[in-house]
């Protein structure tokens, strides 16, 4: 009997060193988020933890929105020598600092959702995109957009066959804001409507909807005529609303005046906007899918392997990116 109770508990000990050995040879990942309480972003974080639990050591750091901590935070990983980087940057047009510093380490690094230009991707091996292409989200937002207005019987207001709209941007510089901005309104244009800028100019409110909102309510105090509201993100879309909620449009009540508004991310707060008949239409940006992808690729990467073994994702055409696709959202069809 002593005999047995030696080797069961030789085994576990054998089993529990084991274990311990299994945790520790983890790769070991350093993850750097541009903003964490940015509300897309903040599912691709969920998705990363979630599908890196058992294959990856994630470490995270919040850039808090300013690229010089960021830089700071990059450096400090790189010092600890792990083994791939992961980077959602905050200012892409800085990626090429990012590069040089992992290409000098041999750390290879994944970049997603702030896209910077193929030619940085390009000047290291070990990096890779992983994202979006901004430019489907502007065309299913100006697919959206023709679709809501059609003949605009309902919502021409001044009844002058024009569509006077506002455009929330993201940043200034941001390739992805500029890119569904001007895809936005082309593709609405190039589905017959006539858009015209209601305030004459685009409203910058960086990702947020408290600017959004303070924005949204000059404008409806100037008396300058909106029939549509078109937002880079869900949160933009979200301040614009409360402002016209305040000045007793899109209630969700029968008979209440209403302003479309569309955005993009589909975010808990946008469908349940949407459910309400507050908010019109949103596309889906899919957080998961992107987190998923992320822990895949980094995974092969750790492992020696190309980042895209034994996955369904494809390079587009530059190579050295995948893309997680778009899909319209109005809560009528999936």
């Amino acid at each position: 009997m002593k005999k047995l109770l030696f080797v069961v508990l030789a085994l576990a000990m054998v089993f529990s060193v084991a274990t311990v050995a299994l945790a520790a040879d983890k790769p070991t990942v350093g993850v750097l988020i541009y903003k964490y309480d940015d509300t897309y972003i903040s599912t691709v974080r969920k998705a990363i933890e979630k599908y890196s639990a058992d294959v990856l050591d994630i470490t995270m750091q919040d850039g808090k929105g300013d690229q010089a901590t960021q830089n700071d935070q990059l450096d400090v990983f790189i010092q600890k020598g792990v083994d791939v980087l992961v980077v959602n940057m905050v200012d892409a047009a800085a990626a090429q600092g990012v590069v040089d510093k992992a290409k000098a380490a041999d750390i290879p690094v994944v970049f997603f959702n702030r896209e910077p230009s193929a030619d940085v991707i390009k000047s290291y091996e070990k990096a890779i995109f992983v994202g979006t292409n901004a430019a489907d989200a502007g065309v299913m937002q100006g697919e959206l957009i023709a679709s809501i207005w059609g003949d605009g019987a309902v919502y021409d207001l001044n009844k002058d066959g024009i569509v006077q709209y506002l455009m929330f941007q993201g940043e200034p510089d941001n390739p992805e804001a500029i890119a569904r901005t001007e895809f936005s309104v082309k593709e609405a244009e190039a589905k017959g409507l006539k858009m015209e800028l209601a305030n004459g100019e685009i409203l910058v409110c960086n990702w947020d909807a408290a600017l959004a909102q303070t924005a949204m309510e000059a404008i409806l105090n100037s008396g300058t005529n909106v029939e549509f509201v078109i937002c880079n993100n869900d949160g933009m879309a979200q301040g614009a609303i409360a402002a016209l909620i305040a000045d007793g449009k899109n209630t969700g009540e029968a008979g209440a005046d209403f302003i479309p508004v569309v955005g993009v991310d589909a975010t808990d707060a946008a469908i349940d906007l949407i459910s309400k008949g507050q908010m019109s239409a949103t596309v889906k940006q899919d957080g998961d899918a992107m987190g998923k992808a992320i822990v895949e690729v980094a995974a092969n990467i750790a492992a020696g392997k190309d980042p895209l073994d034994g996955t369904d994702y494809k390079y587009d055409d530059s190579g050295v990116a995948i893309r997680i696709p778009y899909a319209p959202y109005d809560g009528k069809t999936e």
